[in-house]
């Protein structure tokens, strides 16, 4: 009877996302506190946009890397360094959202290697695909491309489960297609730029990123297969 009484009725978070979450708000954080003053003397004030320079994905920089055929440390952080910068708190906000909402579904079946691997992987394939489909002189910048990865991972997971009951599969599909089809209601109300092509290039990799980092994942899909 002691024991249950000291279940706790909330499941706690996965330390992965827990520490992914810190790290993003701890940032933000930082430039609030510089642009009010409070933090780093009168410089902190432009602590945003010197990160903004220093670690968003430039096409221009990539551009640079394939003229060249090689980059410096520098460049090359960039494809991972950018989901931890944003341009405002609310760009901030909704981004810790959604990763501790998805992060918590996907952790609760991954183990934290995979969670990171899922985030890392699409924001690599976010990047990639705005430097490779798009000449945008804007940069690339926060969390919205691996956070679309965690959603990629639970649309996998949702995926496997309804193939298992016998139900719609393409059901798994209504999330991403409701944000994305939110996405452009609102470019079409207040104009916006092309970056829900990283967005989208997020979701595929971290639903692809799953069938191998997922438990059972590959061995489902070759069951699948082979069943075909």
């Amino acid at each position: 009877m002691s024991e249950q009484n000291n279940i706790s009725p909330v499941n706690p978070l996965p330390p992965i996302v827990v520490a992914l979450f810190l790290f993003i708000a701890g940032i933000e954080l930082m430039f609030l506190l510089g642009e009010r003053g409070i933090l780093g003397g009168p410089e902190a004030v432009g602590w945003r946009n010197q990160a903004i320079n220093d670690y968003s994905f430039f096409n221009q920089v990539f551009d640079r890397m394939v003229a060249r055929g090689e980059g410096t440390a520098s460049d090359w952080m960039r494809f991972v360094s950018y989901p931890f910068v944003h341009l405002t708190f609310t760009h901030t906000l909704f981004v810790c959202v959604f990763l501790l909402a998805l992060g918590k579904m996907v952790g609760e079946v991954f183990a934290a290697w995979a969670v990171l691997a899922v985030f890392v992987l699409s924001s690599v394939a976010g990047a990639l695909a705005y430097g490779l489909l798009l000449d945008e002189t804007f940069p690339l910048i926060g969390g919205y491309p691996a956070v679309y990865g965690l959603i990629g991972a639970f649309t996998f997971l949702l995926w496997v489960r309804l193939v298992n009951d016998g139900a719609n599969q393409f059901r798994a599909f209504t999330l991403i297609g409701f944000l994305l089809f939110i996405q452009l209601i609102f470019g079409l109300l207040f104009g916006g730029g092309m970056d829900w092509v990283a967005d989208i290039a997020g979701f595929v990799a971290g639903f692809v990123v799953s069938v191998f980092v997922c438990p059972g994942g590959w061995r489902y899909i070759r069951q699948r297969i082979r069943r075909d």
